[in-house]
Formats: structure tokens, sequence, C-alpha cells
């Protein structure tokens, strides 16, 4: 067996940044105090889910003040079956980046804990069933060999890999007829719903289109035959905007549901997020990697989740003038309580636009990196700034 190797890193992530707080704090009254002190309550329509947002400021501090009480401290390594040289304690593998290569940077692999069944007849679903066998995919990404780093701390080359090994294993879960959808999503900390520390990310290839995804459609089919447009086209504006690029912004959007809710949208009509071509790819990671940054700095490193929200695989094509795929990134700095449960309703005491002014105003410095590494390893942990060609492979 390989010998595993030592790695000793020591990076400089300079998340607490010193501010000079007297003037700063007293502007932020000043422009906060008509916002956030004496607005009152709203209640805004989500047109992209079809529900209905309660904006309660009262509830809340200054939107600068909000911070995770239960930050997600980078656990100290223990014995992990994610990290390199553990592999053969984790459940099969898929496929690799760079394929066949034992000093692999993303490796996506089957769930060992599958919420559904690989091994099932696929079912043919009936519109009027009610009951159908459990079969689907369920597999976990593993985002870096490395077990102190997390997906922000990878550089965009490094995290479009983990995006385009989302793309390629949507790909070959197509394949099957009986896949309707497939969920990306990330959960970061235990009270997100993340049982390993390890960075990584799961995905789940569905034999039903979920019901947030058919209220999502619906809600967006309604808007685009009222006004011939696409509704998450049209979603841009000046007062919500975080950050823009070439091909991507993101925002806080106008109904956010939870507070300091951040989404990334492609510039251009793209309905399907496998689609995502590699060039693009590097820079969507900049850009998430800003936001998780961003996000990370205000907040207090905070458990959070991110979700992918594309079409479904088999639509008649119809879709594809109304559906736009968009990241949604949620820290978790409230609960759901017994009113969200019964009404669908949700309460959000950070008011979207000044959200998004706070998050626009949070300077991300750049991290100082020291370690103790050959060329070999630096080259392992840092790529050449060069994404890696995936490896087309038959689905598993």
């Amino acid at each position: 067996m390989r010998k595993q190797k030592e790695w000793k890193i020591r990076i400089r992530l300079e998340d607490k940044v010193d501010v000079e707080v007297s003037d700063q704090r007293e502007e932020e009254r000043k422009t906060m105090a008509s916002s956030s002190g004496k607005r009152n309550p709203e209640v805004r329509k989500d047109a992209v889910w079809n529900r209905w947002v309660i904006f309660s400021p009262a509830r809340a501090k200054r939107p600068s003040d909000f911070k995770s009480k239960s930050p997600t401290d980078p656990n100290p390594k223990q014995h992990c079956p994610f990290c390199i040289g553990h592999e053969h304690e984790c459940a099969p593998e898929i496929f690799r980046v760079p394929p066949r290569d034992p000093d692999w940077k993303i490796r996506v692999i089957q769930n060992l804990y599958p919420a559904l069944s690989r091994d099932l007849p696929e079912p043919q679903l009936a519109s009027s069933a009610s009951v159908i066998d459990g079969f689907g995919f369920h597999d976990v990404v593993i985002e870096t060999p490395l077990h102190p780093l997390q997906l922000c701390d990878l550089s965009p080359p490094d995290i479009a890999n983990v995006l385009l090994a989302y793309t390629e294993r949507i790909r070959q879960l197509a394949c099957h007829d009986a896949v309707q959808y497939v969920q990306v999503f990330k959960n970061h900390g235990a009270s997100a719903g993340a049982s390993m520390s390890h960075s990584h990310s799961q995905m789940m290839a569905l034999p039903i289109i979920p019901p947030n995804v058919s209220a999502r459609l619906a809600s967006m089919k309604d808007h685009f035959e009222q006004t011939g447009k696409c509704f998450i086209c049209e979603i841009q504006r000046e007062d919500l905007l975080i950050d823009s690029s070439t091909n991507f912004f993101s925002l806080v959007p106008f109904a956010a549901s939870f507070p300091f809710e951040i989404w990334i949208v492609p510039q251009y009509h793209s309905a399907h997020f496998h689609e995502l071509d590699a060039e693009k790819a590097v820079e969507l990671g900049g850009l998430l990697k800003l936001m998780l940054r961003k996000m990370s700095l205000q907040l207090n490193n905070p458990p959070f989740n991110y979700m992918i929200h594309t079409s479904p695989l088999h639509g008649n094509g119809s879709e594809l003038a109304y559906t736009h795929w968009f990241i949604q990134i949620i820290p978790q700095l409230i609960g759901i309580a017994g009113f969200e449960l019964g009404t669908g309703c949700y309460i959000n005491p950070v008011f979207p636009e000044d959200a998004a002014k706070v998050l626009r105003e949070v300077k991300v410095p750049e991290f100082i990196e020291k370690t103790i590494m050959s060329k070999e390893e630096r080259q392992l942990l840092f790529g050449k700034g060069t994404f890696c060609r995936l490896m087309h492979q038959e689905p598993k």
C-alpha cells in the first residue's frame, strides 16, 4: 500500500479584519437607522417559489451585527476516510480527478449510507402512483484530498474542478431514464447537516421531480406566459447586487427567505447546470469563492448549505425558455420553527437591500500561504492554475 504523505500546512487566512470601529459604526448607525430601526415590516412575494416572506427588522439587531453563534471552526484532523491514503475505507469510487492518479484532487464516490438504492429496478413512474421503489443514486464529492482545507480555501480553477465533477456526474446519471432530477447540495458544519468535517458535497439522483422543483417551474412558467420573459434573467437589481463578473452575478434575492441568503446566477440564459463549460466554470469558481469568503468574514464562519437549482433531466424542452439555473447559499443564522412549518412562510429579520449592502462592503484580504511542502506537494494542493480534463466514464 502506498505510503501516506505527511502534510504540514500553515495558511494564514485573515478572517479577522481590523476596522476603525468609531467612524465606521457611526456611519452604519446613520445609514441603517431608517431601514432597520424604524422601517415597518413588509410581506414580499417570492416569484421563484411562489411563496410569501415576512420581513420584520424589529426582531433583529442591525444587519451588520449578525454573527453565527456556532461558527464552524476547522476540526483538527482525526482518522478521516476522506483523506488521501484512506481510499480503501470509503464506499466504491465512481471517478476521480485526474483519472487513475494516486495523487487525486477530487473523488466522486458512492455514499456509504445512501438514502436511495441504485440496486433496485428502475421504476416506471405513473401519474397515479402513490408508492414506487426507492431507486436512485446518492453520491459524495470529496472536494480536496487535504483535511484542513475548505472549499473557499481552494483556487478558482480547483473550485472549477469541483463544479465540473458535478456536471460530469449529472451527464452520467442522465443516461438512466428513471432519473428525473439531480440535486447537488453542500452541508457545511454540523448544524447544517454535515456528518464529516472533511470538505465534501453530495448529489442525489431522484426518480421523481421534487415538490419544490415543480413549484419553481410552475411559478416561472406563469411569469413567462404573462411577460414573455424569464424571471431569473430580470432578477438583477443594483441595490440587491453584491458582485458580478462577465458571465455571472451574485445578489441577495428580493424576497430572501433567510438572512444573508445569496444567489449566484448566470448572466446568460441557461436551463441546465450540467451544460456549464470549463472556461465559465473557472469564472464561476472565483465568484463562488468570493461569496463564501465574504460570508465567512462577515458572519463569523457560519454553518451553511448551498444548493444548485437546475431543470429536470428529461423534460419536453418547452421549459427551457423560462427555467434558469442558479446556486443558492444559505448561512444557518436562525432556526425554522412552528410558524414556518405550519404556513410555508418564512420570517426574515434582515431586509435584502441591507444584507446586500453589508456583503458588498466586506473586504476580503488576500491570504498569505506559508507552507513546508515539496514542489510535487504544492502542485497537488494548488495545481498548475489550469483545470483537469475529466475522463468520460460509463455510469455506475
